[in-house]
């Protein structure tokens, strides 16, 4: 007569609690370190988009500055140069048909750390008679932008002072 022979061994008690105990504790230590990167990740699109829209802001004053100095247009001694809206900087701006439209942004970039509602603008916004720590737009033109986030970066640093 033939036997079989079986084998019933199944995973015990204490092999799945500590099986559990193990994946847990790779959990603990991949989490914190997954949220770091995800943080650094978003402080380097940060700083790109603010290094673009600031760069946009320069080269639309250094468009209508050259075009003073080649009285193209004319200047009152209290405009700044800078655009009046970031909008102007997508739009393009053609100084009254004096000059060619040229755009400076293809969009506004986002802020990743502040949450865009409707059509809010993402950036806050300084204008060039606004005092430098002033939080407050005087709303003359856009001379500066930085972070609505009141969040602390990695460095210790406030997003909204970058």
């Amino acid at each position: 007569m033939l036997t079989i022979l079986r084998n019933n061994r199944g995973l015990t008690l204490i092999e799945l609690v500590v099986t559990a105990i193990i994946l847990s504790l790779l959990a603990s230590l991949v989490v914190p370190s997954a949220r770091l990167t995800i943080k650094r990740t978003k402080e380097i699109e940060l700083r790109r988009n603010l290094r673009e829209v600031r760069d946009a802001l320069d080269a639309y004053k250094k468009y209508r500055d050259q075009a003073v100095l080649e009285k193209k247009i004319t200047s009152s001694p209290d405009e700044s140069g800078y655009p009046k809206t970031l909008q102007l900087l997508v739009d393009g701006d053609d100084f009254g048909g004096l000059l060619p439209k040229k755009k400076f942004l293809r969009r506004i970039p986002r802020d990743p750390f502040y949450p865009v509602k409707g059509d809010e603008i993402p950036w806050r916004m300084r204008s060039y008679s606004d005092d430098p720590d002033s939080r407050i737009w005087g709303g003359q033109d856009v001379f500066d932008v930085s972070s609505q986030s009141e969040e602390t970066a990695i460095d210790g640093t406030k997003y909204k002072d970058w």
